[in-house]
């Protein structure tokens, strides 16, 4: 009788070891929170649709809501006309009225801002964009397209028109060279080595795991 009591006792300190029982006996660990658990916006100015599309990827990966900023008085196609109405625009301070309204800016804890390098600055309608919206407490991520000249200071005028929110590092990559007529460039190679740029990116500043 003692065998076989000794006989159970070690076939119920095995089971014990197996997988299955472990799992029984230590519960889950917590669920990490992810962007999906939060509140995201994506907002994004797009003139040759370079910053559209890597809004667009950044988007497939963490969710949340993308919008466009349309301006009230669109800027002209010409490319010199444009320069030139940029160049006063920042020379004077002019923030040009935007069309796109966020009237529950309140609801999101996250928002990635998406803009081109205009004159080596952040464009005009960006910053009216982070002047007339509260950031005050939220993380802000920025994302650029550059005709190959960098992001120039449009990081830092981010940081300084948002000086109550948590900046994380911010993602550039090269588009079109508007100037020269390229315009579109994110297809093919380009597309696929931006998804991978993209991600490297957000798995390094904790947005994705």
């Amino acid at each position: 009788m003692k065998r076989i009591i000794k006989l159970w006792v070690l076939v119920s300190m095995v089971v014990c070891m197996l997988p299955a029982c472990s799992k029984a006996q230590n519960p889950p660990p917590e669920k990490e929170e992810t962007p999906k658990d939060r509140n995201v916006l994506i907002v994004y100015l797009s003139r040759t649709k370079n910053t559209k599309a890597i809004a667009e990827m950044i988007h497939q990966k963490v969710g949340g809501t993308l919008v466009a900023l349309e301006l009230e008085t669109p800027y002209p196609e010409d490319y010199q006309a444009i320069v030139q109405q940029v160049a006063q625009e920042n020379e004077s301070g002019f923030l040009p009225p935007l069309k796109t309204r966020i009237d529950t800016i309140q609801n999101y804890d996250v928002v990635f801002v998406g803009f081109p390098t205009w004159g080596m600055q952040l464009p005009p309608p960006m910053k009216s964009f982070l002047t007339q919206h509260d950031l005050s407490g939220k993380t802000i991520v920025p994302f650029n397209t550059n005709a190959g000249y960098g992001i120039g200071s449009s990081f830092e005028t981010v940081k300084a028109l948002a000086p109550n929110s948590k900046l994380l590092e911010g993602f550039t990559t090269r588009g079109g060279v508007e100037r020269d007529g390229v315009y579109f460039v994110m297809e093919g190679e380009k597309e696929k080595q931006a998804q991978e740029e993209i991600t490297k990116w957000l798995r390094r500043v904790g947005l994705i795991k």
